[in-house]
Order: C-alpha cells, then structure tokens, then sequence
C-alpha cells in the first residue's frame, strides 16, 4: 500500500480526518456526548473529592483485573450496576469499544449465527469480524425483516443473537427493544443492546431506552458505557453471572489489558449512584432537543439530530458556516455513515442554553429530516 496515495485520494474526496484539537473558546459545543453537562459540574466533582481519599496510588490499576488490578473499586461499581438493574451481575470493561469487541467473539463460535441491525456501530461490527459465528444483517430497525431471517436462519445454528443499539449513533432514532424482546423469546436467542447513547438520559431513573420501555428483564446482554452522559470512562455488560463467569475467562479485550485507575471507577460509581435524581438534567436536554428540533423543522427523536447534507464537501461547508455563527459541529463522513450521506450530527446536552439554539441559522444548510434511514 502506497500510504502518500492513499492520503492525498482521501484529501481529494474531502475525506481526510485530521485531529480537531480542543474545542474553541467561547463557541457552544454541539459535538459532545456528555449528555448531562456532567463533566462541567465543579460541584458534583468537589463532593466526590471531598468523600475520597486522593493519593497517588488511585491514578493507575497498574495491571490487568486477572492479575492485581482489580481494585475494591470494581466489586463496588459492579455491585452498584447489579442494584439499579435488578440483574444478577456486571462485568466492566476499559471503554465501550472493548466491550463490543469482547463479548460477541467470547461468546460464540463457528456453530452460532449472529442477526444484527444493518447501523449498528462500528465497535460491533469490528466485534462481528472477531467472532467466528456466521453474520447476517437486518434492514435498519425492521423487525419484519429481521422475523423473516429468523425463520430462514435460525434453524441452522446452535446459537443465536439478535444485536442492536437502543439510540443509534448516526440517526438518533430508537430501536424497539419489546419487538426485539418477543423475537428472541419465540426464537431461542440472545438479545444484545447497546444503550451507550441512552445509558442516563433516557427512562425514570436513567437506566435507559430499556427501562424506558420496560424491557430490562428481556435483554442477555445490556451494554451501555460511562464515556458519555456519565462523564467518566469505562463500559460495562449488565447480564446473568453465568454469562459473567464466562466473560472474565474467555473476553480477550478485558483479559488482556490493564484495568481502569481506581479513581476513574470510584468517579464512575459516584455518578451512576446519582443518576435517578438528575431528573432536571434530563428535562433540559429534552428541552434543548426539541428547541433544535423547532428550529430546524424536524420531529424531536433524541438528543442526537442528523442533518443530512449529502456530500462529503458540502458536509464540511455546512460545518464552517455554522462555525461562523459561534456553533461548534463536524462533519461525519464515509466511512462513518455511508457514502454520499454525509451530515452533521447535532450531539445535544444539558448544558446548552435554549436561547443559543434559537439564534442558529440554518438557511443554506440542508434539513435533518431530508435523512434517508430506510436502508
């Protein structure tokens, strides 16, 4: 591979990424995914400090949880997650992106087939090529068609998994998790959600799009990560301690790699503790949403808003434009989201003021509901 060709084809397809470095000041990041507006609370990380002792030996587990670096911190959290979900156990993992490496690959084997949404993200879909088992994909969010390949398909194999996100990354929109639920019941298989973008923003007390929907009882495999809403890092599988005890012994991406600091797991549970009283928090990123949602002329789904432009250049125009009004937004490009579907992706959070969204100019821009999801 020629790696100076390479580079220049993608510059020529407006294509080339480059690091953004820090967000400017002053300007209203549109960008984020800290939902909640948690990681700009001094308040919330004052009490935490004050309640724990700080020293040198919390910045690093300095080993793999297999070896010395499952610090007390993790049996706390894990416990934490295991309360809030009435779930029998809880496995945490480095990042969002391990755990969806990790489980699939672990858990399957030659003999299993694997349904996925056609948009699932791309930390699974690297976690499908790890897996051995066969892949087979469903329209986006199409039970239908999803029934149907269940019917042709399952038959065939020893075990079967149904994966899905809850809010999707790219569209924002939302997954029938109860559909879902009733297919894996009626077919033997295992139910795979990752809520990474639903994990304290969406349900009564921040549990989710599955709490939302009162599915949590019917879902194998809850993922959902701490990197967001939860302003922290990390990720973690909600599940049976079965499949746990079979994790800690087969899931390469946890084995192999040193565990999080102590004090990332002990901010981590701080948080998540708190998430069914950031109530308010919640309502002003609802409100927020639908005040962009009014602006722009398109129906409120979530806190994430597609604005379809089209063209990897016209993606990169609409960007600098609302960059010129003090708007901070990226351009998302193939292979992101697939070519010629190139957008802006409004990634909300609590701490956006109303009054900025109405002062937005979207004229000349394009319209999020010109996204097309059907395929």
């Amino acid at each position: 591979m020629n790696y100076t060709e390479d580079l220049q084809s993608l510059a020529d397809a407006d294509n080339l990424r480059t690091l953004p470095g820090p967000v400017p000041e002053g300007m209203i990041n549109l960008s984020s995914n800290d939902y909640l507006g948690l990681s700009q609370r001094g308040d919330l990380w004052q009490a935490f400090a004050d309640g724990q002792p700080l020293d040198a030996s919390m910045m690093s587990a300095c080993s793999s949880r297999l070896l010395t670096g499952d610090h007390r911190h993790y049996a706390a959290l894990e416990q934490t997650l295991c309360r809030l979900f009435g779930r029998e156990a809880a496995l945490v993992y480095p990042s969002g992106y391990h755990t969806n490496i990790g489980i699939l690959p672990a858990l399957t084997d030659s003999r299993d087939v694997i349904f996925a949404d056609k948009l699932v993200h791309a930390s699974i879909i690297d976690g499908l090529r790890l897996s051995q088992a066969t892949m087979i994909r469903f329209a986006h969010n199409d039970c239908d068609h999803l029934e149907r390949l269940l019917q042709r398909h399952r038959h065939l194999y020893a075990n079967a998994f149904i994966v899905t996100e809850s809010i999707f990354s790219m569209d924002g929109d939302i997954a029938d998790l109860r559909r879902l639920a009733d297919l894996k019941r009626r077919f033997d298989a295992y139910l795979y959600v990752d809520e990474a973008h639903a994990f304290g923003v969406r349900g009564e007390r921040g549990l989710g799009i599955a709490e939302e929907q009162g599915a949590i009882a019917d879902i194998d495999l809850l993922v959902a990560t701490f990197g967001k809403a939860v302003a922290s890092m990390g990720a973690f599988v909600s599940c049976s301690d079965l499949l746990r005890r079979y994790l800690v012994n087969h899931s390469r991406s946890m084995i192999f790699t040193t565990g999080l600091p102590p004090v990332c797991v002990a901010w981590t549970r701080f948080v998540v503790e708190r998430l069914p009283g950031l109530t308010a928090e919640r309502r002003r990123l609802r409100a927020v949403s639908e005040a962009l949602a009014r602006k722009a002329g398109t129906q409120c789904i979530s806190h994430i808003v597609p604005l379809l432009t089209g063209t990897n250049a016209s993606a990169v125009e609409a960007a600098a434009r609302l960059r010129a009004q003090g708007f901070y937004v990226l351009p998302i490009r193939y292979p992101t989201v697939p070519q010629g579907k190139a957008r802006l992706r409004f990634s909300l959070t609590a701490a956006i003021a109303e009054a900025d969204i109405e002062r937005m100019d979207f004229a000349g821009i394009g319209r999020p509901e010109a996204v097309d999801i059907s395929d």
